[in-house]
């Protein structure tokens, strides 16, 4: 069986995604959660957010879908980081996130939830092209 080796620029790029990604995470839930007046900051000007199936285009609407959500806290107990490494993203250093834990909105139970993010760097700043927010309440 043949082993799969990575060269030193892909290693490079994948310490420095999940080097980003830990310190975006904590951000990212810190405003969530603590300072939500703040959210379009790290959104693109054309940014996607999809939670639970509703939508908000563009960081002003997403700024606004957050103004309307109950207080929460989130925990996180598992990120994973990867980058893209397409000719989509050109030399734009681009990764895909994913992000597990639980969330209690204000006072009801804690349910746990998954949310995907995509983020790319826009100048010396990191900012979310997609995010992709879902409860995990057991549809199925």
């Amino acid at each position: 069986m043949a082993s799969a080796s990575i060269d030193k620029d892909m290693r490079t790029k994948i310490d420095t995604v999940c080097t980003t990604a830990e310190a975006f995470v904590k951000l990212y839930y810190d405003h969530v959660d603590k300072k939500r007046q703040h959210m379009s900051r790290l959104y693109m000007d054309t940014g996607l957010l999809v939670w639970n199936g509703n939508g908000a285009k563009g960081k002003d609407e997403i700024q606004k879908y957050f103004h309307e959500l109950p207080r929460s806290e989130h925990t996180i107990t598992t990120l994973d980081a990867q980058p893209i490494v397409d000719d989509a993203v050109s030399s734009q250093l681009t990764f895909v996130m994913q992000v597990s834990g639980t969330v209690r909105f204000q006072e009801n139970p804690t349910k746990p939830f998954q949310q995907t993010f995509m983020i790319t760097a826009q100048g010396d700043k990191w900012k979310i092209v997609s995010d992709c927010f879902r409860l995990q309440d057991g549809i199925f």
